[in-house]
């Protein structure tokens, strides 16, 4: 009885041939495996460990994983993970600081801020304080408060200032000592610098009639009675 040996029929070239066919799977599995594991979304810690252990199991014997080549993928792996805590981590801090700060925010609700503007709601039975900021040391200061029909009531003289906020105190009437009606009355302050004229910002009390909180994680804006919006971090002075 005689006994063929039929494995040494196979060629160099077979066993090649055969190589490159499991190699082909190798990558079929691997491009079938990224599109069911991403999809079209990016590549998160789950796809990842997906993918790799696809590649493991799909491995050309003729030329199996390097070891280093695996350890760096562990590497990147286990950086992916902590990448995903932080990022998670960071959201829930912004999302607990937004919050507070919108408590916090929501407390000046009907109180009285000074901020900066050039128009002011005015109580004329009551004087009204605000500041001008001075650039740099002047020798005159000048203010003038005009009417909603642009006609000047009254001008304030504040003299030689330093550089800083230059308080003014307005008792609500005009050049003449007549109390003026209440309404809302533009501030414009300016003075001489090198020569030439310059106009000042003037910080001016409102109330708050409520805030903004922004969606996109900017910046509370305070909505002021009858003046429009402004910053929370413009705010100069909380008054009661």
């Amino acid at each position: 009885m005689s006994v063929s040996d039929t494995t040494s029929s196979l060629s160099l070239n077979d066993i090649l041939a055969n190589s490159s066919i499991k190699t082909s799977t190798t990558k079929d599995g691997l491009a079938s495996a990224t599109s069911s594991a991403t999809g079209n979304q990016a590549l998160g810690k789950d796809a990842f460990l997906q993918l790799l252990v696809t590649q493991l199991k799909n491995q050309n014997p003729l030329e199996p994983q390097d070891n280093g080549a695996f350890v760096a993928q562990l590497a990147q792996f286990s950086s992916l993970e902590g990448i995903n805590n932080l990022n998670t981590t960071v959201s829930g801090l912004a999302s607990n600081y937004n919050s507070s700060q919108a408590l916090q925010a929501s407390s000046l609700v009907g109180r009285s801020v000074i901020a900066p503007s050039d128009k002011a709601v005015v109580d004329t039975t009551k004087s009204l304080s605000g500041t001008v900021v001075v650039p740099s040391s002047v020798a005159d200061v000048s203010l003038k408060i005009t009417n909603t029909d642009g006609k000047t009531v009254r001008t304030i003289d504040m003299g030689s200032q330093s550089a800083g906020n230059a308080s003014f105190i307005w008792d609500g009437k005009d050049d003449s000592g007549v109390t003026v009606p209440a309404g809302t009355y533009s501030f414009g302050a300016a003075s001489t610098i090198d020569g030439q004229s310059v106009s000042l910002v003037t910080n001016l009390p409102a109330t708050v009639n409520s805030v903004t909180i922004s969606q996109t994680g900017g910046e509370l804006m305070l909505n002021l009675a009858g003046l429009g919006s402004v910053a929370l971090s413009k705010v100069q002075t909380i008054g009661m």
